[in-house]
């Protein structure tokens, strides 16, 4: 009579009940008092003195500015980055040349650039005793401590976002269809259109969610190039901080709550797209289910 013996598989990392609640309570504790908790105060603290201080703040035409600022920012430097992404994935991931890895390090610099240097840069590069300064200055061009240093900045803080969303995506995908494209004679902007932007539409809008979401949120590389100048050069979270300088703390808390808003419907919009992009895939991945 034989015996089958049977081996137990090693326990996984969490398998113990206590130590999976101890996990678990940790998570939930750090998100309630790190995410949960902020988010809270600033609606609370925002109509704190009630809903007339709180709209008095935010049509004040200081804050409007502001909000257009930060809006026209967001309207220059989002395209402009989408561009340069797709451009660049486009680059890296369909052609070898010379240079591609270092073209990668240098996408990655603004991720690993603190804002401020940053924005101190910028005003070795545009500033009076800058390098191009003494050139701008005598043909009367005002970069710095105006708006173009503003859109400037915030797409330098930008830059790498549309770009690390399709550049894996892109890698996985290889250049079969596109290659193949070419080869029945499509031109390279019929299979640009054609091929390419349908299997990378999701992670394009999810990379474009998070630069807008990044640039409307921006405040070190802007404070030191805009100059910090009230209702002219004041971007949002610039706004905010004069606000709470000026002690009017629930002010500072009803501009809050404007970018605060903003930021639910960015994580709306990104488990939206998610969503989608996720289901697309299934979709492809078992087109036996459709037929059947």
């Amino acid at each position: 009579m034989s015996t089958v013996s049977t081996r137990r598989k090693p326990p996984r990392v969490g398998d113990a009940p206590l130590f999976r609640r101890l996990l678990i309570g940790i998570v939930v504790v750090l998100v309630a008092f790190v995410i949960i908790a902020p988010l809270v105060i600033i609606g609370v603290e925002a109509f704190s003195k009630g809903w007339q201080l709180y709209r008095d703040t935010v049509v004040h035409p200081d804050t409007l500015h502001a909000v257009m600022l930060t809006v026209l920012a967001a309207l220059i430097a989002v395209p402009i980055n989408t561009v340069f992404g797709i451009a660049a994935a486009w680059a890296i991931t369909k052609f070898d040349f010379w240079g591609k890895r270092f073209l990668l390090v240098v996408i990655e610099i603004p991720f690993s650039v603190s804002p401020i240097v940053a924005g101190v840069a910028y005003l070795f590069v545009y500033g009076l005793q800058g390098l191009f300064g003494p050139w701008l200055d005598a043909h009367d061009i005002k970069i710095l401590f105006a708006v173009p240093g503003i859109i400037i900045a915030s797409m330098f803080v930008t830059a790498p976002f549309v770009a690390r969303e399709l550049i894996p995506l892109m890698q996985a995908q290889g250049r079969d269809l596109e290659e193949a494209s070419t080869s029945l004679g499509a031109s390279g902007w019929r299979t640009f259109f054609s091929v390419t932007m349908p299997n990378v539409k999701w992670a394009l809008l999810y990379g474009v969610i998070l630069c807008n979401a990044r640039v409307m949120g921006e405040f070190g590389a802007v404070s030191v190039v805009s100059g910090n100048i009230r209702g002219q050069t004041n971007t949002l979270p610039l706004h905010i901080e004069l606000l709470y300088h000026d002690y009017n703390a629930t002010g500072a808390f009803a501009a809050a709550s404007i970018l605060a808003l903003i930021a639910v419907f960015t994580i709306i919009a990104k488990v939206a797209l998610e969503r989608q992009g996720a289901g697309r895939v299934r979709k492809t991945e078992n087109p036996a289910e459709k037929t059947a």
